[in-house]
């Protein structure tokens, strides 16, 4: 379900597996057209590496020319995401992701003593065979389009789930793992969505002996456990709130759930989860036995738990954010240090077949960096000559400080350009 467990930092994945030899795809999309070009950073993109630099990520060295690779018409990675390469939220202890990350260690630590392999260190670059394949994501599914992955050449991506990990950990012995870490998606800009974010998730496997002797067959022994585990989680996490499951489909689990929990007045998604296909069971040496897997999102909880308004904050060196959280201390409510306004900016253009929205956001992300806050679709129509207008509303603000109208008309002018050359729509 999206994410697997920890051993040494180093171990587990080997550096071969991380760094897949290229060969022909087989896959039907087509590449995009690359959009960035190298570039001094965006402004408001605060510290981006210089681009000879490398960072190391679970014992794997990762140059810049190793993601970012202008000439390579597959390779749709631009500079702003190899620079949250390495920053690893997830394992600061007084951030709040490394302090829900901690927490639900703790859940695990007490409940299922010794049991589960954590990991959190392991390198985002896997193949296309790991985070598709070894999954059982159908070849057709959207989520292998270069609309929505980050693709480094045609057989390597940034991991868009932990769940990539999965097969290689099976065949590695594991039975009980729990990996955090940070995956990429290309994706809309508003103050939930950012394109890199965290996952954890969870895999236990259970042999034929467990079962035995409980009456029930595999897969439902097994969602029966998942479902008191995950119940204790959500009180350990939120205190004695009222739950429902509810009945989902995923490509890797059948049956599959979302558990939800009532609070603060509504319905909350806390996570996806399973009983893990018998043919990754069956590809990954255990034949005879059964499994569960769930995957949740640390920015997504953390926002509701601390209170925190926007995920861009997750990103902040501002010490009036990163002062506010202690480790241990989960559910300390943030203190908004600041209430610049927004500024908003609307841009019309012809769209041509090739427009996707995804694509709109890298562009402006690439200009505007973390100054952007949302980019929203807010008029549409087509002419009698059967052309497509969109109009964007686009809000420009920072977290930290007010922008003049100056930096702020700069930075829609250098919008306007790279939209109409990189995406070659005809501006209005």
């Amino acid at each position: 379900m999206a994410t697997l467990p920890m051993a040494s930092p180093a171990a587990a994945i080997p550096s071969s597996a991380t760094r897949p030899v290229a060969s022909p795809s087989s896959r039907s999309h087509r590449p995009l057209t690359r959009f960035f070009s190298v570039a001094p950073a965006p402004v408001g993109a605060k510290g981006l590496r210089a681009a000879a630099s490398a960072v190391e990520v679970g014992g794997v060295k990762i140059a810049r020319e190793d993601v970012v690779k202008e000439d390579d018409p597959t390779n749709n990675v631009p500079d702003t995401i190899f620079a949250k390469i390495g920053l690893q939220l997830h394992r600061r202890e007084n951030h709040p992701l490394g302090i829900l990350k901690n927490t639900i260690y703790d859940y695990f630590d007490k409940n299922f003593t010794g049991q589960f392999d954590k990991f959190d260190d392991l390198c985002p670059l896997v193949s296309v065979k790991q985070n598709f394949d070894d999954v059982l994501v159908p070849s057709d599914h959207v989520s292998r389009s270069y609309n929505d992955t980050y693709y480094v050449d045609d057989q390597t991506v940034l991991r868009c789930h932990t769940s990539a990990h999965q097969a290689e950990l099976l065949r590695d012995g594991r039975t009980h793992f729990l990996v955090t870490g940070d995956v990429y998606r290309r994706d809309s800009i508003d103050s939930t969505h950012y394109p890199v974010f965290h996952q954890m998730e969870g895999f236990r496997v259970f042999s034929p002996d467990e079962w035995s002797g409980s009456g029930l067959d595999g897969t439902a022994y097994a969602a029966a456990e998942l479902k008191k585990t995950l119940e204790g989680l959500a009180r350990h996490l939120f205190g004695a709130v009222e739950m429902r499951w509810v009945d989902t489909y995923f490509p890797f689990t059948n049956p599959s759930f979302e558990l939800e929990i009532y609070f603060q007045d509504d319905w909350l998604e806390v996570l996806g989860c399973g009983v893990t296909e018998q043919e990754i069971l069956k590809r990954n040496g255990r034949r005879d036995h059964v499994a569960w897997a769930f995957g949740l999102g640390l920015e997504r909880l953390a926002m509701v738990l601390f209170d925190i308004p926007d995920i861009r904050l997750f990103w902040s060196n501002d010490k009036r954010f990163t002062s506010q959280f202690s480790e241990g201390k989960l559910g300390v409510k943030f203190k908004p240090f600041s209430k610049f306004p927004p500024c908003y900016k609307d841009m019309s253009f012809w769209i041509n077949g090739a427009f996707t929205e995804n694509n709109l956001c890298e562009v402006v992300r690439g200009i505007a960096g973390d100054l952007v806050e949302e980019v929203k679709l807010i008029d549409n129509f087509t002419n009698k000559k059967g052309m497509t207008s969109h109009c964007y509303r686009i809000a420009y603000r920072s977290m930290e400080r007010s922008l003049t109208d100056e930096e702020i008309n700069n930075l829609q002018l250098n919008v306007r350009e790279a939209v109409k050359d990189k995406l070659k729509v005809e501006l209005r």
